[in-house]
């Protein structure tokens, strides 16, 4: 229990911390019939890390839809996460779904709505890639390779 609490207060100093730190390097867009992903990146991770964030915009011309969940090699899990200031605390809390308005777009990012890998099996290393798979209540199953970023690379 300490030590799951312990990751995920990591995670969210270093989200926080690296709130402004943005993708570097090629930028990728997946579109479908109904969805376009754009921007997806992760961050490299230090030995020992198991967790990490994963971010992207998702927009969306049609009907409304919801992602509904995540999944990838890398990670034992994927959840769909949420960070807000509740009060003078910054919380992170897991989401059943991230709604994607009619016609809008959602974006994921760091302080934010974003993807949270769980029980990551090997350091995710700066300049390789991460498949992720989206799963959207209507618009189905979207394959996603996310860059992986130095850590504390700059914003473009």
């Amino acid at each position: 229990m300490k030590t799951k609490l312990l990751k995920v207060l990591l995670v969210v100093v270093g989200l926080t911390l690296f709130g402004g730190v943005c993708a570097q390097g090629i930028t990728k867009t997946v579109t479908t019939n109904t969805i376009k992903i754009e921007n997806a990146y992760t961050r490299a991770t230090a030995p020992g890390q198991q967790v990490a964030g994963g971010f992207m915009k998702i927009q969306n011309p049609g009907a409304a839809d919801q992602l509904i969940s995540a999944s990838s090699p890398v990670a034992g899990e994927v959840q769909l996460h949420e960070m807000a200031m509740e009060g003078n605390v910054m919380k992170m809390h897991q989401l059943k779904d991230i709604p994607v308005p009619a016609g809008g777009s959602v974006e994921l990012k760091p302080g934010g709505l974003h993807l949270m890998f769980m029980n990551i099996k090997a350091p995710l290393t700066a300049g390789e890639t991460v498949p992720v798979k989206l799963k959207f209540a209507k618009a189905g199953e979207v394959e996603v390779k996310m860059p992986v970023n130095a850590m504390g690379a700059m914003k473009h």
